[in-house]
C-alpha cells in the first residue's frame, strides 16, 4: 500500500521547465501533476487538492495573477510563483493577489526545494498550530507525511493517515460517528459506519500495544470514538495490561 505523499501542483506552459520540476519534486518525495494553462490548472486546483501550487505567470490564455485571484477565492493553498518576471512591481503584484512565495527563473532545483518545504511547513504550522502532532509514541510530520511510533517510521495507506491525523488534531475530545466520516471521507458517506469501523480496526492493530486494550482510540458507544492524551505512564500501563 502506498504512503500518502504531498501533491504538488506545476501550471507552467514550457515543456522543458515543467520536466525539471518533475523530476526535482518527484526525486524529493513529492507526487506532481501538471498542465500548461491557466483555466486547467485552476480546475485542477480544485479536483486534485494539492498541498501546493507552483505557477508561471506567462500562461498562454490567462495571466498567472488571475490564477491565482481565482483560487484564493475557495483555498489557501500555498502557491510559489516560479517565472521570468523579476521586476518590482510585478513581484507585489503577484503577493498582492495572493501569492505566498516568488522565485526568479532559472532557478536553483535545490533552493526551489527548499521553498517548496518551507511553505509546506508553514501551512501545517497553520493547520494544526504545529508541523508535528505528537501523542505517546505516535510523532506525525505534517510536512513529510511521515507517522513514527516509538521512533520507528511506519507505513499507512493514505486514508488510514487521514483518519489518524484527524484524531491526532482533536485528541481529548469525544468525536460522533458522522463528524468522523464527514472529515475524513466527505459528506456522501456519513452513513458508512462500516468504513469507519474497518480503519478504526486498522489503525489500532498498527499504533496500539493491543488492540482490546486500545490507550489511544477509545470507544465511545453508541456515539462514536475518542483519542486519549497519552502519557509515558499510560502507555506503560497500557503495554502491561496488553501483556498480562
Amino acid at each position: 500500500m502506498n504512503q500518502k505523499k504531498n501533491i504538488v501542483l506545476i501550471i507552467e506552459d514550457e515543456p522543458p521547465i515543467r520536466k525539471v520540476l518533475t523530476i526535482s519534486l518527484e526525486s524529493a518525495g513529492y507526487k506532481t501533476v501538471e498542465c500548461d494553462n491557466g483555466r486547467q490548472g485552476t480546475r485542477l486546483a480544485a479536483s486534485v487538492n494539492p498541498e501546493l501550487i507552483l505557477l508561471d505567470l506567462g500562461l498562454p490564455d490567462i495571466d498567472g495573477k488571475e490564477v491565482i485571484a481565482r483560487i484564493r477565492e475557495w483555498s489557501q493553498v500555498p502557491i510559489i510563483v516560479c517565472s521570468v518576471r523579476s521586476d518590482d512591481d510585478e513581484v507585489v503584484r503577484a503577493f498582492n493577489a495572493g501569492a505566498d512565495d516568488y522565485i526568479t527563473k532559472p532557478f536553483n532545483p535545490n533552493v526551489l526545494l527548499a521553498r517548496v518545504h518551507a511553505n509546506l511547513r508553514k501551512a501545517a504550522t497553520h493547520e494544526a498550530g504545529e508541523p508535528e502532532l505528537v501523542n505517546g509514541s505516535i510523532r506525525m510530520d505534517l510536512v513529510r507525511h511521515e507517522v513514527f511510533l516509538d521512533g520507528v517510521k511506519k507505513t499507512f495507506t493514505p486514508k488510514e493517515y487521514e483518519l489518524l491525523r484527524y484524531f491526532l488534531i482533536n485528541r481529548g475530545k469525544m468525536l460522533t460517528h458522522k463528524q468522523i466520516l464527514k472529515e475524513v471521507w466527505g459528506n456522501a458517506h456519513t452513513e458508512d459506519m462500516q468504513y469507519l469501523r474497518v480503519y478504526v480496526k486498522q489503525l489500532r492493530e498498527k499504533i496500539e500495544s493491543g488492540a482490546n486494550h486500545p490507550a489511544y482510540i477509545i470507544t465511545e458507544p453508541g456515539i462514536g470514538y475518542r483519542m486519549e492524551t497519552v502519557t509515558e505512564d499510560a502507555k506503560t500501563l497500557a503495554t502491561a495490561t496488553a501483556e498480562a
